[in-house]
């Protein structure tokens, strides 16, 4: 590039790729401070379009060791991509004096390229293990077999299952398909919320104010095992209580979506609904 700087692609596409995205989003400065979340880089994640108008997503700023698990991260793909070799150094990763007392946290990556899926795991652990309340803030919800029913056993038992999506979607087949999957739970007694104020971009759960992850995967089969995701798993209750009063700030923003009113939706929004859960694994 003119001004100096490198760029590399990331398996780009001969005609048209739909899958094996890297969805990370990474910026690591001088080893020191990082930041991961779901915010892309253009206009329109400023709120800057009149497509969606006022954008809400999370990101965090990272200090510590675990600047070091998300340079590492970023690295892995440059080399890959690039095909450049850097190596661990003290000049990429300079040793940092903390002198704050840090949170517990894990930077974990998924892929098509991991034996495991990681982040689906960590998901269902959570959730698995959850005694009052599970909080999820996603722009899309067309989750696995196995996430959804360890959602409708926890709202089943009396969990605190809260979902938020936006209500202005970006991809409408798979908000369709989000709403046969919501529908379903708010049968159990989960809580499901659209996002009026403009479009929710945020990846969270928070789990019984004690743990949450922040990340650029999104609660659906495509985060979970086609795209190249990276989330920060943190073991903090100040943390998370700090996103779940944000949570609850923003239902104030939200339309709850009501058993008794989307029970007596039409048929072309029930076939819409049915088609579309039928093809979201290919969405």
């Amino acid at each position: 590039m003119k001004a100096g700087g490198f760029f590399a692609e990331f398996l780009p596409p001969h005609f048209i790729r739909i899958n094996f995205r890297n969805h990370r989003k990474i910026c690591v400065i001088d080893g020191a401070v990082g930041y991961i979340g779901g915010l892309n880089v253009g206009n329109e994640y400023l709120g800057l379009t009149k497509r969606f108008g006022y954008w809400r997503d999370a990101h965090i700023r990272l200090k510590g060791d675990a600047v070091k698990q998300l340079e590492l991260r970023f690295l892995m793909d440059w080399n890959f991509c690039s095909r450049q070799n850097i190596r661990i150094s003290d000049y990429v990763f300079p040793q940092i004096k903390n002198t704050s007392k840090g949170v517990n946290m894990q930077i974990v990556s998924s892929g098509p390229d991991t034996a495991q899926h990681n982040i689906l795991y960590a998901y269902i652990k959570m959730i698995g293990e959850a005694d009052n309340s599970i909080y999820i803030q996603s722009p899309y919800f067309v989750p696995d077999d196995s996430i959804f029913e360890a959602l409708r056993i926890a709202a089943l038992s009396g969990i605190d299952v809260r979902i938020m999506i936006p209500a202005k979607p970006d991809h409408p087949f798979v908000y369709w398909a989000g709403l046969s999957y919501l529908g379903d739970l708010l049968m159990s007694g989960a809580k499901c919320y659209e996002y009026e104020k403009g479009f929710v971009h945020s990846k969270i759960i928070m789990i019984d104010s004690l743990v949450c992850s922040v990340g650029t995967a999104n609660m659906d089969v495509r985060s979970f095992k086609l795209n190249f995701e990276c989330n920060a798993f943190i073991y903090d209750t100040r943390i998370t209580k700090m996103l779940e009063d944000q949570f609850l700030r923003d239902i104030e923003d939200c339309s709850k979506i009501e058993y008794e009113q989307y029970a007596t939706r039409g048929h072309w929004t029930r076939i819409r609904e049915s088609v579309s859960r039928l093809l979201s694994p290919l969405l």
